[in-house]
Protein backbone atom coordinates (compact mmCIF):
# COMPACT_ATOMS: atom_id res chain seq x y z
CA UNK A 1 0.00 0.00 0.00
CA UNK A 2 2.87 2.36 0.83
CA UNK A 3 4.39 1.71 -2.61
CA UNK A 4 1.05 2.37 -4.36
CA UNK A 5 0.62 5.72 -2.57
CA UNK A 6 4.21 6.70 -3.31
CA UNK A 7 3.98 5.87 -7.02
CA UNK A 8 0.58 7.58 -7.24
CA UNK A 9 2.09 10.71 -5.71
CA UNK A 10 5.02 10.64 -8.12
CA UNK A 11 2.70 10.18 -11.09
CA UNK A 12 0.59 13.16 -9.98
CA UNK A 13 3.69 15.33 -9.58
CA UNK A 14 4.92 14.33 -13.05
CA UNK A 15 1.59 15.14 -14.64
CA UNK A 16 1.45 18.53 -12.89
CA UNK A 17 4.97 19.47 -14.00
CA UNK A 18 4.32 18.22 -17.54
CA UNK A 19 1.24 20.38 -17.84
CA UNK A 20 3.28 23.40 -16.77
CA UNK A 21 5.97 22.84 -19.41
CA UNK A 22 3.73 21.66 -22.27
CA UNK A 23 1.35 24.61 -22.37
CA UNK A 24 1.86 28.10 -23.67
CA UNK A 25 2.85 30.74 -21.13
CA UNK A 26 0.31 33.45 -20.47
CA UNK A 27 0.85 36.82 -18.83
CA UNK A 28 -0.82 37.33 -15.49
CA UNK A 29 -3.59 39.89 -15.30
CA UNK A 30 -2.67 43.16 -13.55
CA UNK A 31 -3.12 43.01 -9.79
CA UNK A 32 -6.26 44.58 -8.42
CA UNK A 33 -4.07 46.33 -5.83
CA UNK A 34 -2.73 48.52 -8.65
CA UNK A 35 -6.13 50.17 -8.99
CA UNK A 36 -7.73 52.05 -6.11
CA UNK A 37 -10.66 50.43 -4.35
CA UNK A 38 -13.99 52.20 -4.44
CA UNK A 39 -15.01 53.82 -1.18
CA UNK A 40 -17.51 51.93 0.93
CA UNK A 41 -20.64 54.08 0.94
CA UNK A 42 -22.48 54.50 4.23
CA UNK A 43 -25.74 56.39 4.36
CA UNK A 44 -26.90 58.51 7.24
CA UNK A 45 -30.31 59.86 8.19
CA UNK A 46 -30.12 63.26 9.86
CA UNK A 47 -33.87 63.91 9.71
CA UNK A 48 -34.14 63.43 13.48
CA UNK A 49 -31.20 65.68 14.32
CA UNK A 50 -33.40 68.80 14.59
CA UNK A 51 -31.39 72.01 14.89
CA UNK A 52 -28.12 70.09 14.40
CA UNK A 53 -28.79 68.90 10.84
CA UNK A 54 -26.31 71.29 9.21
CA UNK A 55 -23.65 70.34 11.80
CA UNK A 56 -24.24 66.65 11.05
CA UNK A 57 -23.95 67.26 7.31
CA UNK A 58 -20.72 69.21 7.88
CA UNK A 59 -19.33 66.43 10.13
CA UNK A 60 -20.03 63.88 7.38
CA UNK A 61 -18.41 66.15 4.78
CA UNK A 62 -15.30 66.45 6.98
CA UNK A 63 -14.94 62.65 7.05
CA UNK A 64 -15.44 62.56 3.28
CA UNK A 65 -12.64 65.13 2.85
CA UNK A 66 -10.38 63.27 5.27
CA UNK A 67 -10.52 59.60 4.18
CA UNK A 68 -10.80 57.65 0.93
CA UNK A 69 -11.97 54.19 2.04
CA UNK A 70 -15.42 55.27 3.21
CA UNK A 71 -17.93 57.86 2.06
CA UNK A 72 -20.86 59.18 4.10
CA UNK A 73 -23.93 60.16 2.09
CA UNK A 74 -27.39 61.33 3.13
CA UNK A 75 -29.89 58.50 2.80
CA UNK A 76 -32.24 58.60 -0.19
CA UNK A 77 -35.97 58.75 0.42
CA UNK A 78 -37.41 55.31 1.10
CA UNK A 79 -34.04 53.73 1.91
CA UNK A 80 -32.81 52.49 5.26
CA UNK A 81 -29.75 54.34 6.57
CA UNK A 82 -26.62 52.78 8.02
CA UNK A 83 -26.45 55.60 10.56
CA UNK A 84 -29.33 57.36 12.31
CA UNK A 85 -28.59 60.74 13.86
CA UNK A 86 -30.94 62.04 16.54
CA UNK A 87 -31.06 65.08 18.79
CA UNK A 88 -31.91 64.74 22.45
CA UNK A 89 -31.45 66.57 25.74
CA UNK A 90 -28.71 64.27 27.08
CA UNK A 91 -24.97 64.08 26.49
CA UNK A 92 -23.69 63.24 22.96
CA UNK A 93 -23.12 59.54 22.38
CA UNK A 94 -22.85 56.85 19.75
CA UNK A 95 -24.35 53.37 19.75
CA UNK A 96 -22.44 51.39 17.10
CA UNK A 97 -24.02 48.06 16.13
CA UNK A 98 -21.49 46.98 13.49
CA UNK A 99 -18.64 48.78 11.79
CA UNK A 100 -20.29 51.61 9.86
CA UNK A 101 -23.72 51.15 11.42
CA UNK A 102 -25.46 52.54 14.47
CA UNK A 103 -27.14 55.53 16.06
CA UNK A 104 -25.62 58.87 17.00
CA UNK A 105 -27.20 61.26 19.51
CA UNK A 106 -26.27 64.93 19.35
CA UNK A 107 -26.97 65.84 22.95
CA UNK A 108 -28.12 69.32 23.81
CA UNK A 109 -26.46 69.09 27.23
CA UNK A 110 -22.95 69.44 25.75
CA UNK A 111 -24.11 72.11 23.31
CA UNK A 112 -25.63 74.04 26.22
CA UNK A 113 -22.27 73.86 28.00
CA UNK A 114 -20.58 75.44 24.98
CA UNK A 115 -19.18 72.50 23.00
CA UNK A 116 -18.99 72.94 19.22
CA UNK A 117 -21.78 71.16 17.30
CA UNK A 118 -19.65 70.33 14.26
CA UNK A 119 -16.90 68.83 16.44
CA UNK A 120 -19.53 66.80 18.29
CA UNK A 121 -21.00 65.51 15.02
CA UNK A 122 -17.63 64.62 13.53
CA UNK A 123 -16.50 62.96 16.79
CA UNK A 124 -19.64 60.83 17.14
CA UNK A 125 -19.50 59.78 13.49
CA UNK A 126 -15.91 58.75 14.21
CA UNK A 127 -17.25 56.21 16.72
CA UNK A 128 -19.49 54.70 14.03
CA UNK A 129 -16.39 54.49 11.80
CA UNK A 130 -14.71 52.39 14.47
CA UNK A 131 -12.73 54.91 16.52
CA UNK A 132 -12.66 54.81 20.33
CA UNK A 133 -12.42 57.77 22.69
CA UNK A 134 -8.87 58.88 23.39
CA UNK A 135 -9.17 60.68 26.70
CA UNK A 136 -7.58 62.77 27.92
CA UNK A 137 -6.32 64.28 24.75
CA UNK A 138 -5.38 67.49 22.99
CA UNK A 139 -7.60 69.52 20.70
CA UNK A 140 -5.67 68.16 17.71
CA UNK A 141 -7.20 64.74 18.42
CA UNK A 142 -10.85 64.63 17.32
CA UNK A 143 -11.43 61.56 19.45
CA UNK A 144 -10.26 63.34 22.60
CA UNK A 145 -13.83 64.60 22.72
CA UNK A 146 -14.83 66.78 25.62
CA UNK A 147 -11.42 66.53 27.35
CA UNK A 148 -10.08 69.10 24.87
CA UNK A 149 -12.38 71.68 26.47
CA UNK A 150 -15.12 73.95 25.18
CA UNK A 151 -12.63 76.27 23.48
CA UNK A 152 -11.66 73.42 21.10
CA UNK A 153 -13.61 73.61 17.87
CA UNK A 154 -11.38 71.36 15.74
CA UNK A 155 -13.71 68.94 13.86
CA UNK A 156 -10.96 67.23 11.84
CA UNK A 157 -9.42 63.81 12.56
CA UNK A 158 -5.63 63.78 12.96
CA UNK A 159 -3.34 61.60 10.80
CA UNK A 160 -3.54 58.59 13.15
CA UNK A 161 -7.36 58.76 13.30
CA UNK A 162 -7.57 59.00 9.50
CA UNK A 163 -5.22 56.03 9.12
CA UNK A 164 -7.26 53.96 11.55
CA UNK A 165 -10.50 54.60 9.61
CA UNK A 166 -8.71 53.83 6.32
CA UNK A 167 -7.58 50.54 7.86
CA UNK A 168 -11.06 49.80 9.19
CA UNK A 169 -12.64 50.20 5.75
CA UNK A 170 -9.77 49.35 3.40
CA UNK A 171 -11.47 46.38 1.76
CA UNK A 172 -12.65 44.86 5.05
CA UNK A 173 -16.24 43.79 5.45
CA UNK A 174 -18.14 44.90 8.55
CA UNK A 175 -18.12 42.49 11.44
CA UNK A 176 -21.28 41.96 13.45
CA UNK A 177 -21.18 42.81 17.11
CA UNK A 178 -22.47 39.79 19.08
CA UNK A 179 -26.09 40.13 20.21
CA UNK A 180 -26.43 42.06 23.42
CA UNK A 181 -22.90 43.45 23.06
CA UNK A 182 -23.63 46.77 21.31
CA UNK A 183 -21.26 49.31 22.77
CA UNK A 184 -22.56 52.62 24.04
CA UNK A 185 -19.94 55.31 23.78
CA UNK A 186 -20.84 58.27 25.96
CA UNK A 187 -18.64 61.30 25.54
Amino acid sequence: MHVRMLTGGIAAACLASLSLTAGQAAAAAPRAADTPLAARVLTYDASGSAEFKSAVNRGAAIWNESVDAVELRPVAAGQRANIRVLADNGWPRALPTTLGNGTVYIGRQAVGQGYDTIRISSHELGHILGLPDRKPGPCSSLMSGSTAGISCTNPYPNAAEKAEVEGNFGGVLAERVPAGRAEVIVD
